[in-house]
């Protein structure tokens, strides 16, 4: 189970899958080389101006919301080819709680539940009648990521992740604006559409060389909802010794509608 449970919580939580190399070639996944257009001095009127706009835009772009939920189609690949499809169900209360369903698209048949919230994580197997009741730590333990509650939330969502808005450099390339920046974790290459600056593609290179740790992640198919610009198919791309490629298509989607995130385990489940 918990290999199961790390490729569900690396790609969003979304997939029941068991993390083997993948065939696609990572490399597809990187974000445009910046070698054209770029704005060399960031002393410069032109740079400053730029990065002002863009750091704007990404702040007026990033999505805030109260309650979100979701209905998603989610295909994997990994090192034996092309998994079983995987239907997910996503409710998010904004800083509060995950709530999350996973079904088998060909069965229609509910696997797995799981309610992630600030300080813990509750993994639910429908299938062998057993409940784990872990720490949040455990996110980090199972995906080797440095997950916290509101990075995996701002993932489901299409938010970037592991940004860092201190120390961004911007440059521009053909029809594209590029951000990068580092944490203590992750150097961090933000693509975004020249145009209206959304987000295209978030490509992560581990700070330590040694892990040789890289994650791709693009947007696309926005769809608007209200003032809310969101991406309703996505691609996930993670290496290091194992390599998992996800699709994830957005078929329903909604913001700040009431709804439960209730968790109730039956009593003749038994605890691991």
């Amino acid at each position: 189970m918990k290999k199961i449970i790390s490729c569900v919580l690396i790609s969003a939580c979304v997939m029941i899958v068991s993390c083997s190399p993948t065939k696609r070639v990572i490399n597809n996944a990187i974000a445009p080389k910046d070698t054209t257009n770029v704005i060399k001095d960031q002393n410069s009127k032109e740079a400053i101006m730029l990065a002002q706009t863009t750091r704007e835009s990404l702040r007026k772009n990033y999505i805030s919301f109260n309650t979100f939920s979701a209905k998603i189609k989610v295909e994997t690949q990994d090192g034996n080819g092309k998994n079983p499809d995987i239907t997910a169900v996503v409710r998010i209360v904004k800083d509060s709680a995950i709530w999350i369903s996973l079904s088998a698209t060909f069965l229609n048949l509910e696997v797995y539940r799981a309610l992630i919230t600030k300080d813990s994580v509750i993994l639910m197997d429908k299938r062998e009648k057993t409940v784990q009741y872990r720490s949040l730590d455990y996110l980090q333990e199972v995906t080797k990521i440095p997950f916290d509650f509101k990075t995996l939330q701002d993932l489901l969502l299409g938010n970037p992740v592991f940004y860092n808005d201190q120390n961004a450099i911007v440059k521009k390339s053909d029809g594209y604006v590029l951000v990068s920046s580092s944490d203590n974790n992750f150097k961090n290459l933000l693509t975004l559409t020249a145009d209206n600056n959304l987000l295209y593609r978030i490509k992560l290179d581990d700070i330590d060389m040694a892990r040789n740790r890289t994650a791709s992640m693009s947007y696309d198919q926005y769809e608007k909802s209200g003032d809310i610009n969101f991406a309703t198919y996505r691609e996930i791309s993670i290496a290091e010794k194992n390599k998992l490629d996800v699709q994830m298509k957005y078929k329903q989607f909604d913001f700040n509608k009431e709804l439960s995130v209730g968790f109730s385990v039956p009593k003749n489940y038994k605890r691991k």
